[in-house]
């Protein structure tokens, strides 16, 4: 009878146990999954990365056998697809520079006044209401913006200056910049309201106003966030191609003056790669080469990025 009431009990002990590792078992397996699932996400951002470079270098390198690369970094024209043929990027590169420029003229300022409004001056209700309407503008199309440059800001811009052409760098740089006030002011606002209230409080008890603690205490300690939406700004501003291919005119002119047309190296690639050249020729493969010299102007912009962040996280 006892040996019974034994066998009973550990019956079921042994299934209890069972239970147990069937439920450790599960778990473990759901969180490897998980794991695998995490680290292919990982994985595919890495692998399209590298196959990008890979497609750019490849294509590029392709082209460079035809074409010397001293000519592709100091001649001053760009006319791939005449039958006199000049392969001149800074060309491109004098456009996107210029529009860029113009562009973070107007983003970078408004966007960190935009942002220390925001998180140090604006009451609860009108920060929850200017919030979304200024994240909207990052969600409007970009032909949108490109075509209320060419019909709105242009001949606005012409009734001031007369001579100013309908395809100028200006308005499609003025309003690229409009456009990109939104990515600015919300990464530089969040990182503003990152900073410790005891540092404002520590400000405000030296007798400091909120102006002052705003300038001198809270955008100092925010820099390395700030410096980061800059260069989200610039890289947004040097990768943008509709508004240029609609209101810049697309014209190769090797210029940095903002009132006259220019090419950029996105609108040349979209021009290209919507027209009938044939692939594998050399016009064709121009479009990798200008892809892979933007792609290292990025790069620079990254880096720089990169070093300001962290030469500032160890400041503050």
């Amino acid at each position: 009878m006892n040996s019974t009431v034994i066998t009973a009990e550990n019956i079921v002990l042994m299934q209890q146990v069972s239970d147990r590792l069937k439920k450790d078992f599960s778990r473990h397996l759901k969180e490897r999954v998980i794991e695998a699932i995490l680290f292919l996400a990982a994985f595919l951002s890495v692998f399209t990365t590298t196959a990008i470079v890979y497609i750019l270098l490849k294509e590029s390198w392709i082209f460079f056998q035809h074409v010397p690369l001293t000519d592709f970094l100091f001649d001053t024209q760009w006319t791939p697809l005449f039958d006199d043929a000049h392969y001149g990027i800074m060309v491109l590169l004098s456009g996107t520079i210029t529009s860029s420029m113009v562009a973070l003229l107007v983003a970078i300022p408004l966007g960190t006044i935009i942002a220390i409004y925001l998180s140090e001056f604006a009451p609860f209700s009108v920060r929850e209401i200017a919030k979304p309407f200024l994240e909207l503008l990052g969600g409007i199309p970009t032909i949108i913006y490109g075509y209320f440059a060419l019909l709105f800001v242009t001949p606005l811009l012409q009734k001031i200056f007369p001579e100013l052409p309908g395809f100028n760098l200006l308005s499609a740089g003025l309003v690229m910049g409009v456009m990109i006030i939104p990515y600015v002011a919300s990464l530089s606002e969040d990182a503003m309201r990152a900073v410790p209230m005891a540092l404002r409080e520590g400000s405000y008890a030296t007798g400091a106003t909120r102006l002052q603690t705003s300038l001198r205490v809270v955008v100092p300690a925010a820099t390395s966030g700030i410096a980061a939406a800059y260069i989200l700004g610039i890289s947004r501003a040097v990768g943008e191609t509709m508004i240029l291919a609609v209101a810049a005119g697309m014209q190769p002119n090797l210029t940095f003056n903002p009132a006259e047309p220019g090419a950029t190296i996105t609108s040349f690639i979209v021009q290209v790669a919507l027209g009938d050249l044939p692939h594998g020729s050399i016009g064709y493969q121009t479009i990798f080469a200008a892809g892979l010299s933007l792609m290292l102007l990025t790069l620079v912009f990254n880096l720089i990025g990169f070093y300001m962040r962290k030469k500032y996280r160890e400041a503050y």
